[in-house]
């Protein structure tokens, strides 16, 4: 009875206050904003209305087809399609509640696909020399990372830096082809927040 209670105060110290008090902090993305005239921010998973979180001067989005009658919102099945953009054409790249419903592997037609990692070439490949991406997400060991029967990636505080930030790079097996430096990790509430940047070469 004493061990099962021992274990179930361990796992609520891990999963609440670990996460929402000691090491949660309040956001406040402007202080990463350089003061770009104009800037373009591309919000992923956007839904309706994009999140401008860097106040940059001009927003677009790209979801799956809503019917949003606005030009600055597109439609793209993320993972799956290139964005529908050029290359090295924004500052900032936002993904608030999205990289968790992006499967890692899937099969089309018999064809093996990486959304996750295509998702994440996409990325780089759109953020000009400098430019930042956020991501805002349920991750381990909160249970709202399990919970959601949509959430099909499991991400961690390791995901964004062994996998797609140098030195480590290790999603490149995978085929990522980028190759992003963190700037900042950290906790807000249950969901972790990552911003990296894309080296100026």
């Amino acid at each position: 009875m004493l061990k099962g209670l021992l274990f179930a105060f361990f796992d609520f110290f891990k999963n609440y206050i670990f996460t929402r008090t000691f090491f949660s902090r309040d956001l406040d993305f402007e202080k990463y904003a350089k003061p770009l005239m104009p800037s373009l921010s591309l919000d992923l998973g956007c839904g309706k209305t994009p999140k401008n979180p860097f106040k940059a001067s001009k927003l677009y989005g790209i979801d799956l087809n809503y019917g949003v009658d606005n030009k600055s919102v597109m439609a793209c099945d993320l993972g799956m399609e290139s964005f529908p953009f050029d290359s090295n054409s924004f500052n900032y790249v936002t993904a608030f509640d999205l990289v968790e419903h992006i499967p890692k592997v899937c099969y089309v037609n018999g064809k093996r696909h990486e959304p996750f990692i295509s998702l994440m070439n996409e990325v780089f490949r759109v953020l000009k020399p400098g430019g930042l991406f956020l991501s805002h997400t349920p991750a381990y060991p909160r249970l709202e990372s399990f919970t959601d029967p949509t959430h099909v990636n499991t991400i961690t505080v390791d995901t964004f830096k062994l996998y797609f930030s140098i030195p480590y790079l290790w999603a490149g097996r995978y085929g990522f082809s980028g190759k992003f430096e963190v700037v900042d990790q950290f906790w807000h509430r249950a969901n972790l927040v990552t911003i990296l940047k894309k080296p100026i070469i």
